[in-house]
């Protein structure tokens, strides 16, 4: 049989439906409770009665709603037993749960947010709770949410949007804002971010974003004039290295800072530091995909796993240094290394597979740095 915790726990357990009803308008009370089964001994029948009738509205003066009725029981003679259990107004629910103020403030809040933002009702009705949760920040929530309403894709830096809120509010929080706009702003103002994985939210609302910079060395000094560089060695944002089309040119790819610096004259060559795995930001750029390009990166499990990633996203991908002949030649220079763990890398061609599965086995490394320059000159000379 139910007992005056347990109603209460029950009672609460309905709160975001009673808030959802306050949207809706839908009814909620009376709302019910099981009374369950007889407990199978005397004792614990009689201190439940008690308890209930001790807690209920007629006793206290709000909260649940007892019906009793009298029976003669097979085992326990004539007894009062509850019939019906349930809460009848808003007043007793919500005092017997002690929300009071809570649903007064959150009554409030509604009213703002419906006022001016009448097109979020789907997401009210959906996290009513969430109502509550940011109950202090409502004002701000909405200022926010009609400025990008009325500047769609504002292409500026959070800390630029002219919104009157203090400076981190955006960024501290982003999550509800997201859920926000994209409740109330029409699709094709958004834009996908599926698999993203960083600043998702200002890739989300065209918001612009610390961009990862791409270093470029012109290994070609006509193309500094061609294309009116200020200089040789640059980086530039993400967005606007993807501007630049050198696609008739040959890019060269070195996985390490030294030998991007010490790169000897191309002719119509280019080179970009890829800083590791920081190539993978490389996959965005269309006109590299027509570019000719050549990845020259360290002799380890590592070098090999960038290298076929690189491939992946560029098919065209020739490796340069990263064969049995230069690691013959410079072995002297291998190194101990822990955890070189080798796993299937489709992308790379027979001699490359055998190099990378015995530098994994033998846990090795000869780093770029190694190889001399006047052997990288040689190799560089003839492409």
């Amino acid at each position: 049989m139910i007992d005056p915790a347990q109603i209460k726990k029950k009672a609460a357990s309905r709160y975001s439906k009673f808030l959802r009803s306050i949207i809706t308008g839908d009814s909620f009370f009376p709302t019910e409770f099981s009374v369950g089964a007889m407990p199978k001994d005397y004792p614990t029948l009689s201190r439940t009665i008690i308890q209930l009738t001790e807690q209920a509205k007629q006793s206290l003066g709000y909260g649940y709603h007892l019906e009793l009725e009298s029976r003669n029981t097979r085992k326990y003679g004539v007894q009062s037993l509850p019939t019906w259990i349930g809460i009848e107004t808003e007043q007793d629910y919500l005092k017997l749960i002690k929300k009071t103020q809570e649903v007064a403030r959150f009554r409030l809040d509604l009213e703002l947010i419906q006022s001016h933002l009448p097109e979020l009702k789907p997401w009210l009705c959906q996290y009513p709770l969430k109502v509550i949760e940011y109950r202090d920040r409502w004002s701000d929530l909405i200022k926010v949410c009609q400025y990008f309403q009325q500047h769609p894709q504002p292409n500026l830096y959070i800390r630029e949007l002219p919104i009157r809120v203090h400076t981190k509010f955006i960024e501290q929080n982003k999550r509800v804002l997201r859920e926000l706009l994209e409740t109330i702003l029409p699709a094709a103002q958004l834009v996908s971010v599926e698999g993203e994985k960083d600043y998702t939210f200002e890739k989300r609302f065209s918001l612009r974003y610390r961009e990862p910079l791409i270093r470029l060395r012109l290994l070609d000094h006509s193309l500094t004039t061609r294309y009116g560089f200020p200089a040789t060695d640059m980086s530039v944002p993400l967005s606007e290295f993807r501007q630049l089309d050198l696609a008739p040119h040959r890019c060269l790819i070195t996985e390490n800072l030294m030998n991007f610096l010490t790169l000897p004259p191309v002719e119509n060559g280019f080179a970009i530091f890829g800083s590791g795995y920081g190539v993978r930001a490389l996959k965005s750029i269309p006109w590299l995909s027509t570019c000719p390009i050549f990845y020259w990166g360290d002799l380890d499990v590592d070098g090999f796993k960038i290298l076929s990633q690189l491939r992946a996203d560029f098919p065209q991908v020739i490796s340069m240094m990263m064969d049995w002949a230069t690691f013959e030649i410079f072995r002297d220079f291998a190194v101990p290394v822990a955890a070189a763990i080798a796993e299937p890398l489709p992308q790379l061609t027979p001699d490359e597979t055998s190099l990378y599965e015995h530098l994994a086995q033998c846990q090795q490394r000869l780093e770029q740095e190694h190889v001399h320059q006047t052997y990288a000159n040689t190799i560089l000379s003839n492409l």
